[in-house]
């Protein structure tokens, strides 16, 4: 190990952090990968981030950013594949990656794994390297399976891997009180495994901007109250649950929802199954009028469409952690957000937002109301919402965790070889 800089590798399968957002594959994970890597390298770290090689096109190795690679591991067709359908692949990913390790003699302190699958590859090169590892889940198979019944296409011995994981992993990282409690009661976790380190913010990318410039730049009416749904457009994302809310809203013709969100710029419900689901449930209720569906947007876009809003919604039937509450947030956009998961954690209810119980469109109506109908409280909760993103939830304040984490990893990996090295613990100070 280089004085003052571990090397580190990050195994995140699906979600690849050069990926573009809004895709039934690509959200919050991708942002994840991609913005820790970034604040790690200021902490002194090198990351390799290897993920699954989705495209001929695309260089087997990456150098993204001073101090970060990309690696695309071969597993399977080199083509994209849903994540539900990627596990069958995992021995080839192990086998490539611990193949690449050899060759190039890539020295890392430890595996942060992504999701299960990379766990699990974590696992087996734990066992072959003696390369200590942490995951974190972003998402649990048992939770899945709670709420999503038989929709829930992984296969089913996802959860055994997991429970396996949980088992064999140095650390397990989660990202709100929920995860922890999940991991505890479903998994039978042992606590001291167990280190809460959310999610984050970029104040590069998100910022306060004035509401007015914002919606004009967006073309978006500069009289109407903007409601924001903005994320993955799939089912558990309970956005048919803000289109439905527009029905029990009184004053239609003040409220325009925008939908954020999509696999094309352009809206296409042929290409698209749930936006043609979402559009057909918006005609049902007569409120379609109402909606504006704008397609798949740029990262460098997405503070302008949360600073145009009043308000910003998202209300999925459950949620992990949930990055785009703090992303609203950080643009001074209160939010309204499902009462469960990592929304609970990140939104104060009555002081940065509102928690509504999710499915539930008539509480989410009658909130959005009495929101809008308050101008000077609705301008305070977005003040408060500012203030907590900084104070608690940005990437630099989730890297230091991260940093004491891995740190803690380090010094326990050498202290059982023999080879403690004070050089560590002044990483760690």
């Amino acid at each position: 190990m280089k004085a003052n800089q571990p090397y580190i590798a990050f195994i995140s399968e699906h979600a690849s952090p050069l990926a573009t957002l809004g895709g039934v594959d690509t959200g919050g994970q991708n942002v994840y990968v991609a913005q820790v890597a970034k604040y790690l390298v200021r902490k002194g770290y090198m990351v390799d981030v290897f993920t699954r090689w989705e495209d001929t096109k695309t260089p087997p190795v990456i150098d993204w950013l001073p101090g970060v690679r990309v690696i695309h591991i071969k597993a399977g067709p080199v083509e994209i594949i849903s994540k539900e359908n990627i596990l069958g692949y995992m021995p080839e990913f192990t086998q490539n990656m611990l193949e690449f390790i050899k060759t190039t003699g890539a020295d890392y302190e430890l595996i942060h794994a992504h999701f299960f699958m990379s766990g699990l590859v974590a696992a087996n090169l734990k066992a072959a390297l003696n390369i200590p590892f942490a995951i974190t889940f972003h998402a649990l198979g048992h939770v899945r399976r709670i709420h999503q019944g038989n929709s829930d296409l992984f296969p089913a011995e996802r959860l055994q891997i997991e429970e396996d994981i949980v088992q064999q992993a140095d650390y397990i990282i989660a990202e709100c009180p929920q995860d922890r409690d999940d991991l505890i009661n479903h998994y039978s976790a042992p606590s001291y495994k167990i280190v809460i380190i959310p999610c984050g913010f970029s104040h590069q990318e998100f910022y306060p901007i004035d509401k007015q410039l914002a919606r004009k730049t967006l073309k978006l009416d500069a009289d109407k109250h903007i409601i924001l749904q903005l994320g993955r457009m799939v089912p558990r994302k309970g956005v048919d649950n803000v289109i439905k809310s527009l029905k029990y809203i009184n004053d239609k013709s003040a409220i325009q929802l925008v939908i954020v969100g999509g696999e094309n710029e352009i809206p296409n419900p042929t290409q698209s199954p749930e936006l043609s689901r979402l559009q057909i449930i918006a005609a049902e209720h007569g409120v379609e009028t109402s909606i504006k569906f704008v397609g798949r947007k740029s990262r460098e876009q997405l503070k302008f469409y949360y600073a145009a809003a009043d308000i910003f919604i998202s209300t999925p039937w459950y949620e992990p952690f949930g990055i785009t509450p703090l992303e609203a947030m950080a643009c001074g956009t209160p939010v309204i957000g499902s009462n469960v998961g990592g929304i609970k954690y990140t939104v104060v209810d009555g002081e940065t937002g509102a928690l509504i119980p999710p499915e539930n469109p008539v509480a989410l109506a009658a909130k959005i109301e009495e929101l809008i109908g308050n101008p000077s409280y609705l301008s305070q909760l977005g003040q408060n919402a500012l203030r907590r993103v900084n104070n608690y939830f940005t990437w630099l304040h989730v890297a230091e965790k991260l940093s004491t984490l891995y740190v803690k990893m380090m010094v326990k990996k050498q202290r059982a070889t023999g080879q403690e090295n004070t050089e560590t613990k002044i990483i760690a100070a």
